[in-house]
Protein backbone atom coordinates (compact mmCIF):
# COMPACT_ATOMS: atom_id res chain seq x y z
CA UNK A 1 0.00 0.00 0.00
CA UNK A 2 2.41 2.25 1.10
CA UNK A 3 3.91 2.37 -2.95
CA UNK A 4 0.36 3.09 -3.91
CA UNK A 5 0.32 6.25 -1.21
CA UNK A 6 3.85 7.50 -2.57
CA UNK A 7 2.84 7.22 -6.22
CA UNK A 8 -0.97 9.08 -5.27
CA UNK A 9 1.24 11.93 -3.77
CA UNK A 10 3.31 12.24 -6.73
CA UNK A 11 0.70 12.56 -9.26
CA UNK A 12 -1.00 15.62 -6.49
CA UNK A 13 2.32 17.32 -6.51
CA UNK A 14 2.82 16.90 -10.18
CA UNK A 15 -0.26 16.47 -11.89
CA UNK A 16 -2.66 18.31 -9.58
CA UNK A 17 -6.06 17.39 -8.01
CA UNK A 18 -7.98 15.79 -11.49
CA UNK A 19 -5.10 12.81 -12.22
CA UNK A 20 -5.04 12.46 -8.51
CA UNK A 21 -8.57 11.27 -8.55
CA UNK A 22 -7.72 9.71 -11.56
CA UNK A 23 -5.37 7.83 -10.03
CA UNK A 24 -7.19 6.90 -7.06
CA UNK A 25 -9.58 5.33 -9.08
CA UNK A 26 -7.02 3.11 -10.64
CA UNK A 27 -5.33 1.87 -6.91
CA UNK A 28 -8.20 1.13 -4.90
CA UNK A 29 -9.27 -1.72 -6.41
CA UNK A 30 -6.13 -3.28 -6.61
CA UNK A 31 -5.49 -2.42 -2.77
CA UNK A 32 -8.90 -3.91 -2.11
CA UNK A 33 -8.36 -6.80 -3.79
CA UNK A 34 -4.57 -7.34 -2.36
CA UNK A 35 -6.47 -7.52 1.31
CA UNK A 36 -8.70 -9.95 -0.07
CA UNK A 37 -5.78 -11.87 -1.87
CA UNK A 38 -3.68 -12.15 1.70
CA UNK A 39 -6.64 -13.48 3.87
CA UNK A 40 -7.35 -16.46 1.79
CA UNK A 41 -3.19 -17.21 0.34
CA UNK A 42 -1.17 -16.38 3.28
CA UNK A 43 2.17 -14.27 3.92
CA UNK A 44 4.58 -14.82 1.39
CA UNK A 45 7.93 -16.94 1.26
CA UNK A 46 10.85 -15.03 2.17
CA UNK A 47 12.96 -17.44 -0.40
CA UNK A 48 16.36 -17.33 2.06
CA UNK A 49 14.39 -18.72 4.78
CA UNK A 50 14.09 -22.12 2.20
CA UNK A 51 16.65 -25.42 2.24
CA UNK A 52 18.31 -25.18 -1.14
CA UNK A 53 21.56 -24.94 -2.18
CA UNK A 54 21.22 -23.59 -5.35
CA UNK A 55 17.69 -21.38 -6.88
CA UNK A 56 17.30 -20.74 -10.04
CA UNK A 57 15.23 -17.62 -10.77
CA UNK A 58 13.16 -17.72 -14.14
CA UNK A 59 12.18 -14.25 -14.64
CA UNK A 60 7.99 -13.30 -14.90
CA UNK A 61 7.67 -17.68 -14.97
CA UNK A 62 4.13 -18.18 -14.36
CA UNK A 63 3.05 -21.33 -12.34
CA UNK A 64 0.59 -22.43 -14.95
CA UNK A 65 3.06 -21.89 -17.95
CA UNK A 66 5.66 -24.04 -15.93
CA UNK A 67 3.63 -26.61 -14.39
CA UNK A 68 2.30 -27.13 -18.41
CA UNK A 69 5.90 -27.31 -19.86
CA UNK A 70 8.08 -28.72 -17.01
CA UNK A 71 9.75 -32.00 -17.81
CA UNK A 72 12.65 -31.93 -15.16
CA UNK A 73 12.03 -34.39 -12.79
CA UNK A 74 11.07 -33.02 -8.97
CA UNK A 75 8.38 -32.27 -6.57
CA UNK A 76 6.45 -29.33 -8.16
CA UNK A 77 5.59 -27.63 -5.57
CA UNK A 78 4.18 -23.29 -5.06
CA UNK A 79 5.01 -19.97 -3.22
CA UNK A 80 3.55 -16.73 -2.92
CA UNK A 81 6.52 -14.25 -4.27
CA UNK A 82 7.01 -11.06 -1.82
CA UNK A 83 7.02 -9.17 -4.92
CA UNK A 84 5.11 -8.59 -8.13
CA UNK A 85 8.09 -7.03 -9.46
CA UNK A 86 11.37 -7.84 -9.90
CA UNK A 87 12.22 -4.63 -8.00
CA UNK A 88 9.80 -5.80 -5.09
CA UNK A 89 10.65 -9.19 -5.30
CA UNK A 90 14.64 -8.33 -4.53
CA UNK A 91 14.02 -5.09 -2.09
CA UNK A 92 11.56 -7.27 0.16
CA UNK A 93 13.37 -10.61 0.05
CA UNK A 94 17.36 -9.29 -0.24
CA UNK A 95 17.13 -5.26 0.82
CA UNK A 96 18.44 -4.49 4.22
CA UNK A 97 19.72 -8.17 4.99
CA UNK A 98 23.31 -9.66 4.23
CA UNK A 99 23.94 -12.86 3.21
CA UNK A 100 27.44 -13.53 3.20
CA UNK A 101 27.12 -17.27 2.15
CA UNK A 102 25.40 -16.69 -0.98
CA UNK A 103 26.79 -16.14 -4.65
CA UNK A 104 24.57 -13.93 -6.90
CA UNK A 105 24.56 -14.59 -10.65
CA UNK A 106 22.62 -12.00 -11.96
CA UNK A 107 20.96 -10.99 -15.45
CA UNK A 108 18.51 -8.01 -13.68
CA UNK A 109 19.18 -4.53 -14.07
CA UNK A 110 17.09 -3.92 -10.69
CA UNK A 111 20.18 -5.60 -8.33
CA UNK A 112 22.52 -3.40 -8.96
CA UNK A 113 19.25 -0.24 -9.13
CA UNK A 114 18.79 -0.90 -5.37
CA UNK A 115 22.57 -1.86 -4.70
CA UNK A 116 22.14 -4.99 -3.47
CA UNK A 117 25.36 -6.05 -5.48
CA UNK A 118 27.40 -4.44 -2.80
CA UNK A 119 28.20 -6.16 0.52
CA UNK A 120 24.59 -7.74 0.53
CA UNK A 121 25.90 -11.41 -0.77
CA UNK A 122 29.70 -12.54 -0.67
CA UNK A 123 29.69 -12.16 -3.95
CA UNK A 124 27.57 -10.98 -7.19
CA UNK A 125 28.65 -12.36 -10.64
CA UNK A 126 27.06 -9.47 -12.93
CA UNK A 127 26.33 -10.34 -16.24
CA UNK A 128 25.26 -6.99 -17.56
CA UNK A 129 28.00 -6.60 -19.63
CA UNK A 130 27.21 -9.38 -21.20
CA UNK A 131 24.44 -8.37 -22.70
CA UNK A 132 23.33 -9.70 -26.37
CA UNK A 133 22.93 -6.11 -28.13
CA UNK A 134 20.81 -8.31 -31.15
CA UNK A 135 18.31 -10.16 -28.42
CA UNK A 136 18.56 -7.24 -26.11
CA UNK A 137 18.69 -9.39 -23.19
CA UNK A 138 21.32 -12.05 -21.21
CA UNK A 139 21.02 -15.16 -23.30
CA UNK A 140 20.89 -17.99 -20.89
CA UNK A 141 24.01 -19.76 -22.38
CA UNK A 142 25.80 -17.16 -20.99
CA UNK A 143 23.75 -17.34 -17.63
CA UNK A 144 25.05 -21.52 -17.58
CA UNK A 145 28.61 -20.76 -17.76
CA UNK A 146 28.93 -18.01 -15.71
CA UNK A 147 26.73 -20.17 -13.12
CA UNK A 148 29.36 -23.43 -13.58
CA UNK A 149 32.03 -21.24 -12.98
CA UNK A 150 31.00 -19.65 -10.07
CA UNK A 151 29.96 -22.86 -8.72
CA UNK A 152 33.58 -24.60 -9.03
CA UNK A 153 35.01 -21.13 -7.67
CA UNK A 154 32.51 -20.96 -4.74
CA UNK A 155 32.14 -24.62 -3.59
CA UNK A 156 30.84 -23.56 -0.51
CA UNK A 157 28.24 -21.28 -1.28
CA UNK A 158 24.52 -21.06 -1.64
CA UNK A 159 24.04 -20.25 -5.41
CA UNK A 160 21.08 -17.65 -6.74
CA UNK A 161 21.07 -18.16 -10.29
CA UNK A 162 18.82 -15.29 -12.46
CA UNK A 163 17.74 -15.93 -15.63
CA UNK A 164 15.77 -13.34 -17.62
CA UNK A 165 13.95 -15.72 -19.37
CA UNK A 166 10.91 -16.10 -20.16
CA UNK A 167 10.75 -12.30 -19.33
CA UNK A 168 10.74 -10.09 -22.43
CA UNK A 169 12.55 -9.75 -24.95
CA UNK A 170 11.26 -13.18 -26.97
CA UNK A 171 14.30 -14.78 -28.10
CA UNK A 172 13.07 -17.91 -30.12
CA UNK A 173 11.72 -18.13 -34.00
CA UNK A 174 8.61 -16.95 -32.89
CA UNK A 175 9.34 -14.67 -29.93
CA UNK A 176 11.47 -12.49 -32.31
CA UNK A 177 8.31 -11.56 -34.54
CA UNK A 178 6.82 -9.52 -31.98
CA UNK A 179 8.37 -6.27 -32.57
CA UNK A 180 8.26 -4.39 -29.02
CA UNK A 181 9.95 -3.40 -26.38
CA UNK A 182 9.89 -5.17 -22.88
CA UNK A 183 8.04 -4.77 -19.68
CA UNK A 184 6.75 -1.90 -17.96
CA UNK A 185 7.00 -1.14 -14.70
CA UNK A 186 3.51 -0.79 -14.06
CA UNK A 187 3.44 3.12 -14.04
CA UNK A 188 -0.21 4.07 -14.86
CA UNK A 189 1.33 6.67 -17.62
CA UNK A 190 3.21 4.21 -19.73
CA UNK A 191 6.68 4.03 -21.41
CA UNK A 192 4.73 5.67 -24.74
CA UNK A 193 3.64 2.72 -25.78
CA UNK A 194 6.52 0.75 -26.69
CA UNK A 195 6.18 -2.57 -24.68
CA UNK A 196 4.02 -5.76 -25.52
CA UNK A 197 1.90 -5.65 -23.21
CA UNK A 198 1.01 -1.55 -23.76
CA UNK A 199 0.75 -2.96 -27.05
CA UNK A 200 -2.06 -5.41 -26.44
CA UNK A 201 -3.63 -2.71 -23.98
CA UNK A 202 -4.27 -0.29 -27.08
CA UNK A 203 -1.41 2.49 -25.85
CA UNK A 204 0.53 2.16 -28.86
CA UNK A 205 0.28 3.76 -32.31
CA UNK A 206 0.14 0.82 -34.30
CA UNK A 207 -1.98 -2.38 -34.24
CA UNK A 208 -1.48 -4.54 -31.11
CA UNK A 209 0.32 -7.70 -31.72
CA UNK A 210 -1.86 -10.82 -31.98
CA UNK A 211 -2.16 -12.41 -28.30
CA UNK A 212 -1.91 -16.25 -29.53
CA UNK A 213 1.53 -14.95 -30.69
CA UNK A 214 2.29 -13.08 -27.73
CA UNK A 215 1.63 -16.51 -25.77
CA UNK A 216 3.05 -18.51 -28.15
CA UNK A 217 6.19 -16.22 -28.13
CA UNK A 218 6.50 -16.32 -24.22
CA UNK A 219 5.95 -19.64 -23.71
CA UNK A 220 8.80 -20.58 -26.16
CA UNK A 221 10.79 -18.30 -23.67
CA UNK A 222 10.19 -21.08 -21.22
CA UNK A 223 10.93 -24.08 -23.37
CA UNK A 224 14.13 -21.67 -24.21
CA UNK A 225 15.34 -21.45 -20.99
CA UNK A 226 14.38 -24.88 -19.39
CA UNK A 227 16.87 -26.34 -21.86
CA UNK A 228 19.67 -24.71 -20.90
CA UNK A 229 18.55 -25.48 -17.36
CA UNK A 230 18.68 -28.86 -17.50
CA UNK A 231 22.35 -28.35 -18.47
CA UNK A 232 23.05 -26.86 -15.75
CA UNK A 233 21.40 -29.37 -13.36
CA UNK A 234 23.81 -32.24 -14.57
CA UNK A 235 26.49 -30.19 -13.78
CA UNK A 236 26.11 -28.66 -10.24
CA UNK A 237 25.83 -30.63 -7.25
CA UNK A 238 23.31 -30.14 -4.14
CA UNK A 239 19.42 -29.52 -3.51
CA UNK A 240 17.94 -26.78 -6.06
CA UNK A 241 14.61 -25.09 -6.81
CA UNK A 242 13.69 -23.81 -9.87
CA UNK A 243 11.15 -20.73 -8.84
CA UNK A 244 10.89 -17.21 -10.51
CA UNK A 245 10.61 -13.89 -8.85
CA UNK A 246 7.04 -12.88 -10.29
CA UNK A 247 4.32 -14.23 -13.16
CA UNK A 248 2.32 -11.66 -15.65
CA UNK A 249 -1.12 -10.74 -16.58
CA UNK A 250 -1.90 -11.82 -19.78
CA UNK A 251 -5.43 -10.15 -20.22
CA UNK A 252 -6.98 -11.44 -17.23
CA UNK A 253 -8.77 -9.03 -14.61
CA UNK A 254 -8.40 -8.17 -11.14
CA UNK A 255 -10.95 -10.29 -8.73
CA UNK A 256 -12.70 -10.26 -6.56
CA UNK A 257 -13.45 -6.83 -7.80
CA UNK A 258 -13.21 -6.74 -11.43
CA UNK A 259 -10.90 -4.20 -13.24
CA UNK A 260 -10.29 -3.31 -16.91
CA UNK A 261 -8.20 -6.26 -18.71
CA UNK A 262 -4.54 -6.27 -17.73
CA UNK A 263 -1.28 -6.96 -19.25
CA UNK A 264 2.27 -7.16 -17.72
CA UNK A 265 3.09 -6.69 -14.26
CA UNK A 266 2.21 -3.85 -11.61
CA UNK A 267 4.05 -2.91 -8.46
CA UNK A 268 2.24 -3.61 -5.17
CA UNK A 269 -0.81 -6.01 -7.51
CA UNK A 270 -1.37 -9.44 -5.63
CA UNK A 271 -3.26 -11.89 -7.84
CA UNK A 272 -2.58 -15.95 -8.55
CA UNK A 273 -1.16 -14.56 -11.98
CA UNK A 274 1.51 -12.41 -10.35
CA UNK A 275 2.81 -13.98 -7.45
CA UNK A 276 1.81 -17.52 -7.63
CA UNK A 277 5.12 -18.71 -8.54
CA UNK A 278 6.29 -22.41 -9.32
CA UNK A 279 8.66 -24.30 -6.16
CA UNK A 280 10.03 -27.18 -7.93
CA UNK A 281 12.05 -29.17 -5.60
CA UNK A 282 14.96 -31.42 -7.18
CA UNK A 283 16.69 -33.15 -4.07
CA UNK A 284 20.20 -34.39 -3.96
CA UNK A 285 21.96 -37.15 -1.65
CA UNK A 286 24.90 -34.48 -1.71
CA UNK A 287 24.16 -31.44 -0.48
CA UNK A 288 27.12 -28.15 0.05
CA UNK A 289 28.92 -27.66 2.99
CA UNK A 290 27.52 -23.59 3.00
CA UNK A 291 30.01 -21.22 4.74
CA UNK A 292 29.62 -17.50 5.41
CA UNK A 293 32.18 -15.71 4.64
CA UNK A 294 33.65 -12.01 4.33
CA UNK A 295 32.51 -10.45 1.09
CA UNK A 296 35.04 -10.28 -1.62
CA UNK A 297 35.43 -6.62 -2.97
CA UNK A 298 34.28 -6.28 -6.47
CA UNK A 299 33.54 -3.62 -9.28
CA UNK A 300 29.56 -2.19 -9.44
CA UNK A 301 27.87 -1.79 -12.30
CA UNK A 302 27.77 1.50 -13.30
CA UNK A 303 24.48 3.74 -13.71
CA UNK A 304 24.84 4.07 -17.33
CA UNK A 305 24.82 0.90 -17.82
CA UNK A 306 21.70 -0.17 -15.44
CA UNK A 307 19.86 2.35 -17.05
CA UNK A 308 20.53 1.62 -20.80
CA UNK A 309 19.36 -2.28 -19.76
CA UNK A 310 16.55 -1.15 -17.72
CA UNK A 311 15.38 0.58 -20.75
CA UNK A 312 16.02 -2.38 -23.32
CA UNK A 313 13.89 -4.12 -21.09
CA UNK A 314 10.55 -1.84 -20.86
CA UNK A 315 11.72 -0.24 -17.13
CA UNK A 316 12.55 3.23 -18.67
Amino acid sequence: MRHHVDRALEVYRSRGLGDLVRTAGFYLPIELNNLLFRARYGSSTLVMEEDWDTLILLDACRYDMFADQIEITGDLQSRISAGSTSEEFLDRNFGSYSFHDTVYINTNPYLPKLDLDSGTFHAVVDLLDEWDDELETVHPETVVEAALDAHERFPNKRLIIHFMQPHFPFIGETGRRVSAKGWSTGRDDGVNGETVWQQLRGDGDGPAPDLELVWTAYRENLDIVLSHVQRLLRMIDGKTVLSSDHGNMVEERLRPIPSRRIYGHYYGMYTPELVKVPWHVIESEQRREIVSETPIEQEQQTDSVVEERLDALGYQ
